[in-house]
């Protein structure tokens, strides 16, 4: 213990750039325990060494100190965004050192209001992990609520890469899970704090909490699963079209004759081709033209699909009721009949600062910058999560994209669905972690939900995940191809599905007596 009390003393009493490179650098640690590394035994060092840095300082170098800490984390996570700019990079290239480093400076900010807080109690050893778990934790649900939210690697996502433990989100959802992550990964600092003997009993069985949830995990997983009265057959298309070449105006016509050609070949699983499919699902953006306002491509369309199929896709929508040039444009995913008429619509929501909005557009437009998506007139939202009903199919959410990193008004309120639809372009972002991490988004969203999710994604990764977030085939990352399946059984709505973030703050509320106890117990005890 001794030894350990002496090294937080040092990391306390360190300054200028040795103190900065620590926090950046543990940071970054933290960061790897996200998809694809899955590195989440770091937590446990970096978050110790946060907390022994952290010390007792003064308020304003409490927020600089988890300010450079979240700095170093959200760097490691959103890297990746910065490839989006090389996609134009004579029009955009200049924007992404401000839009990268804003991202994750901005974000950081949370992270410093947490570890100012966490001093401003004044509180000492586990009462103090107990603080800081639930400050950051807050600070973590804002993030994906405020200014839109964006959630993007909440730390909870670690769940994802530890097996058993990621069942645990059907029981508590994305926040709580980051809540118990922050605290369960700071518990070893006590070593280096003077904790008294009962304070690291206490830490030890909170600590018990995560191989208990683990073991859960594996036992719900280990359970049959209930039999799909009615399987719906389904046929994925990932065509792996480059994001440079997807927007020119000469490849229109080759990618329409992609598509249909990829829905209706045959494969050695599959001879028939698209005969006897239920559904064929295209992912987001799969045409570079309104294929609702093209008489040819739907009659195309018509003489592709056979009697019986339905097809979904990922399409731009103009508003019909305007015209001129500021005409809305939708992201939206249309569902076709068989004979090509546009039986459902969805309209995303919820849309990527900067990238088909530009926030503060009244002061950051004069200054050259541009959304990083360009449409005649501008995207518009639609008006929240709503079902599609396909011919003779359940009902389905629809997620868009990014919609999938926000756990919360995930599914339309009035009707609970069968299952999921997420369509997605990643090409954006090349062979990187932002495709991963999206994935495992998606994959904790099914798990929250207790809901099927199928995934079509341009360049990767598609796939079908069952309601316990199991993939059950998947197309890698630059891979061309077809999945075929059928849409696995939804589960009975899961706790997280019924209470939502009444979770977190339930578990905030037991955390913040627990903490009290301790720090009455120290008191005590001193």
């Amino acid at each position: 213990m001794r030894r350990f009390e002496a090294i937080a003393g040092t990391l306390a009493g360190l300054g200028g750039w040795r103190r900065a490179g620590l926090l950046l650098l543990a940071g970054a640690l933290a960061g790897l325990a996200m998809p694809p590394f899955f590195f989440w035994p770091l937590l446990f060092i970096a978050f110790p060494l946060f907390i022994w840095t952290l010390g007792d300082v003064s308020l304003r170098r409490a927020f600089f100190t988890g300010w450079l800490f979240g700095l170093g984390y959200f760097s490691a996570c959103f890297y990746w965004i910065g490839i989006a700019f090389l996609v134009d990079a004579a029009t955009y290239l200049w924007m992404m050192p401000f839009m990268v480093g804003g991202l994750a400076g901005g974000m950081a900010i949370y992270w410093g209001l947490a570890a100012l807080l966490t001093v401003a109690l004044r509180q000492n050893g586990l009462a103090r992990l107990i603080a800081f778990a639930i400050f950051l934790g807050i600070a973590e649900w804002l993030r994906g609520h405020l200014l839109t939210g964006f959630p993007w690697t909440a730390p909870g996502l670690a769940v994802t890469g530890m097996g058993g433990l990621a069942q645990a989100g059907a029981l508590l959802g994305m926040p709580a899970l980051t809540l118990l992550i922050a605290l369960w990964a700071s518990l070893p600092a006590l070593a280096g704090m003077r904790a008294r003997r009962g304070e690291i009993v206490a830490g030890a069985m909170l600590l018990t909490l995560l191989p208990g949830l683990w073991l859960w995990g594996v036992y719900r997983l280990s359970q049959a699963e209930p039999a799909s009265s009615q399987p719906v057959s389904v046929r994925i298309v990932q065509p792996n079209i480059s994001q440079d070449a997807k927007w020119r105006g000469d490849n229109a016509r080759p990618i329409f004759d992609k598509m249909k050609s990829m829905s209706q070949q045959g494969t050695a699983a599959r001879p028939e081709g698209i005969n006897g499919i239920g559904v064929v699902i295209w992912p987001e953006s799969a045409l570079s033209f309104f294929i609702d306002e093209s008489d040819q491509g739907l009659a195309e369309l018509a003489a592709l699909l056979p009697e019986g199929t339905s097809l979904v896709l990922g399409a731009l929508r103009r508003d019909p009721q305007a015209t001129g040039p500021e005409r809305r444009v939708y992201n939206s995913v249309l569902g076709l009949d068989s004979e090509a008429n546009v039986v459902a619509r969805y309209d995303k929501w919820r849309l990527v600062p900067g990238g088909e909005f530009l926030p503060f557009e009244s002061i950051l437009e004069p200054l050259g910058f541009r959304k990083v998506v360009t449409v005649p007139g501008s995207f518009a939202a639609g008006p929240g999560p709503r079902n599609i009903t396909l011919p003779g199919l359940p009902p389905a959410a629809v997620l868009i994209c990014y919609e999938a990193i926000f756990p919360h008004a995930l599914v339309d309120p009035n009707e609970r669905p069968a299952w999921i639809i997420n369509v997605t372009n990643d090409g954006w972002f090349g062979k990187s972690s932002g495709p991963y991490q999206h994935l495992a988004q998606a994959r904790l969203r099914a798990i929250e939900q207790g809901l099927p999710l199928l995934r079509a994604a341009n360049t990767g990764i598609s796939a079908i995940i069952d309601a316990k977030g199991r993939m059950v085939a998947e197309l890698d990352l630059g891979q061309e191809g077809v999945i075929d399946g059928t849409v696995p059984p939804p589960l009975p709505p899961t706790l997280y599905a019924r209470a939502g973030d009444w979770m977190f703050a339930g578990l905030l509320l037991v955390l913040a007596f627990t903490g009290i106890v301790v720090r009455q117990f120290r008191g005590a005890s001193a």
